[in-house]
This record gives C-alpha cells, sequence and structure tokens, in this order.
C-alpha cells in the first residue's frame, strides 16, 4: 500500500482514537448524566455518534433523525438494558450495513439481509468433494490445486482474516505458474484484513496501478467529508513470483463482503482478469469503533471507498459483462457448480485460442 494511503490513515485514525473521550466531554456532547446505565442517555450517546460519524446516510437515502424519533418512543422509565439492546439493534438494522455491530456483554447485532435474501451460489461440500477430491495443497488460509489436469490452477480463499505471508504466495504460485490460467475462488469470503488486498493484487500487476479513493467524515453534516486520498498498489518485483500472463477468474457470491470487496473491486480493473459469478455483497467502508455510557460498543462505517473510477463500492461489485452466472442448489447438493464450471470452460477456451491463434 503506497504511502499516500499511510498518510490518510495516519490522517484518520489518530483523530478518531480520541472520540471516545469526546462522547463523554460535555463541552462536546450532550451530557448523559451521572448514570451511565440509564436507558434514555444511553440511545441518544449511540445516535449522536452514529449520527456525526457514519457515511452512507445520503446514499442510502436514509433519514436518520426521523428513525431516532421512531425509536426513541418505544423507550420508558421501566425499560429494562436488555430490552433497550434490542430497541437499539432494531434501529441500526435501518442502516443495512453489515459493518454495524452494537456490542453487548450478552449479544452483538448484526446485519444480516445483506446475503440472507439472495442465494448462496456456493458450497463448500461440493467443492471438496466433487471438484478437489478432498484433495489439495493447504497454506495461509489458501486451498490451492491444479484442474483439467495440467491446464488450469485454482486457489480457494475463504477469508482475509489470515495474515497471508509473501513466502505463502510465492509457493503456491510457484506450483501454479505454468498453467494456462487461474482461479481465484473466493465465494463466502467476508473480508477481514486489508493488507491482503495488495499482497494479492501485487502479483497480477507489472506496473503501478490505482487502487481506488478513499475519504472520512469531518463533521456533523452530510456532507462533511474530506478530500478524497488516492491509494494505489505496486507490483511484488523480481524477488517475488507473479503470474502475469495468462487469464484469471474471480469467483464470487453475494457473500463476498469488506476487504473481499475490495479486492474484486480493484481485480475487475486488471485487463486479464474476469469477475465471474454474482454481485458481491458490498461493505465499502471502513469501519470505526465508539463507546456507550454504559460501556457497550458500537461499530460502523466511517469512511467510504471508491474504486478507481470513483463510483462507491459500498453496494457491491457487478460481474463482468457476460460472467454472471448462479447456481442452481439442487444441483449444488447434487455436486455441480455452474459457477466454477463457467470459469473452467471460459479459461480452458482462452487458453486453447492462445494455443491456436487462428481459431
Amino acid at each position: 500500500m503506497n504511502a499516500t494511503l499511510t498518510t490518510f490513515f495516519r490522517s484518520i485514525f489518530v483523530p478518531l482514537a480520541g472520540v471516545c473521550l469526546l462522547v463523554s466531554s460535555c463541552a462536546e456532547q450532550p451530557d448523559y448524566g451521572r448514570n451511565p446505565y440509564n436507558v434514555y442517555s444511553n440511545f441518544d450517546a449511540l445516535t449522536s455518534i452514529v449520527a456525526d460519524r457514519y457515511c452512507f446516510f445520503k446514499e442510502k437515502d436514509i433519514d436518520w433523525q426521523e428513525l431516532c424519533t421512531q425509536y426513541r418512543s418505544q423507550i420508558t422509565d421501566t425499560t429494562t438494558l436488555s430490552e433497550l439492546y434490542f430497541i437499539m439493534a432494531d434501529l441500526l438494522d435501518n442502516l443495512q450495513d453489515g459493518h454495524v455491530n452494537l456490542v453487548s456483554p450478552f449479544a452483538t447485532s448484526y446485519y444480516k439481509k445483506w446475503w440472507t435474501d439472495y442465494p448462496q451460489d456456493f458450497n463448500l461440500r461440493t467443492l471438496e468433494e466433487y471438484y478437489l477430491n478432498f484433495k489439495g495443497l493447504q497454506t495461509s488460509g489458501m486451498k490451492y490445486c491444479i484442474m483439467l489436469p495440467d491446464t488450469i490452477g485454482y486457489i480457494y480463499f475463504p477469508s482475509f482474516s489470515t495474515e497471508v505471508g509473501d513466502g505463502n504466495l510465492d509457493y503456491v504460485l510457484a506450483t501454479l505458474r505454468n498453467t494456462k490460467g487461474l482461479i481465484i475462488d473466493i465465494r463466502d469470503n467476508g473480508g477481514g484484513l486489508l493488507t491482503n488486498v495488495p499482497k494479492f493484487v501485487s502479483r497480477f500487476i507489472d506496473k503501478k496501478v490505482t487502487g481506488g479513493f478513499i475519504r472520512h467524515k469531518t463533521g456533523p453534516g452530510e456532507n462533511d467529508f474530506s478530500k478524497d486520498f488516492e491509494f494505489s498498489y505496486e507490483p511484488c518485483g523480481e524477488s517475488h513470483v507473479s503470474y502475469l500472463d495468462h487469464p484469471i477468474a474471480v469467483l464470487t457470491n453475494r457473500s463476498c463482503y469488506s476487504a473481499a470487496n475490495d479486492f474484486v473491486a480493484v481485480m475487475k480493473t486488471l485487463p486479464q482478469v474476469e469477475i465471474i459469478g454474482a454481485r458481491t455483497g458490498g461493505g465499502g467502508g471502513l469501519p470505526f469503533s465508539s463507546e456507550l455510557p454504559n460501556g457497550w460498543s458500537i461499530r460502523f462505517s466511517a469512511c467510504p471507498i471508491y474504486d478507481p473510477s470513483k463510483n462507491i463500492t459500498e453496494f457491491g461489485i457487478d460481474p463482468s459483462p457476460g460472467c454472471e452466472v448462479h447456481c442452481d442448489p439442487v444441483e449444488l447438493a447434487e455436486g455441480k457448480d455452474a459457477i466454477l464450471d463457467f470459469a473452467l470452460e471460459r479459461l480452458a477456451s482462452k487458453s486453447s485460442k492462445e494455443t491456436d491463434p487462428a481459431e
């Protein structure tokens, strides 16, 4: 990740580190009283923090103040903290954002509809049994092998939460280097470490590329944002193994989110890459956390991320033209993965044309 993005992170996270202190400061925020367990105080603290820092009200056409009034009316002097938790969790669901969590000692809220209202388009058992034959090598959270004997390389990476080492990537890509096409399957990858994105992207580029743009909330107003910060990715260099000479297919479904979504956004811009499958789940906002008077924490999106063309990534990334594919759940259970089959056939066709340009 380049120096500009590093500067951005310093500019945002150092100031944001003090937000928890500001919440309890009478000079900066409303006085929530001396009782940290007052239900009204905690509700007002949550709604104020989100109002000041959440970054997608405009894009989602959300009237936050109207919602807050509606849900605050459900609170009474007899409302318990557990009842308050569910009132606030229901309020936060209106943000329709998988990065939004209310964390208490007894539960953590989570907006599930960003993926539950869509087909899964993936079955791990089907992949393992019918395509990998319960084989394949595994390292650093990745499973990899060669499919269509000695022709197509395959990497399954189900989570960006595992830190991927450069050495691990070298071994994987060295094994797959002589294949005629590569599949990177990130279906059901809910995200994780953003640092994994530049590590992967660097193996598929031979020059510096723009990854996108990012900005952060600077005030309570709907349009109070910093300038756009461009971030870019650099090639891995000759000391590491790259994969540059053959086509690549990235397989996606609705359950690709957050860092996985960011990976798809930049990979889609590379000329040798096609995104195959379903639209990703989105999650194009860096999350930020703060604390309520009673000790519960609130996490939500505070920094929108845009692709290299400055399109917002919060709502997901579409497959490449002609590459939207879905899996029938019955066929999946019977051992047929339509998305993977489509990718294998497409890459095999491209490799045959490379072998015989006259076709």
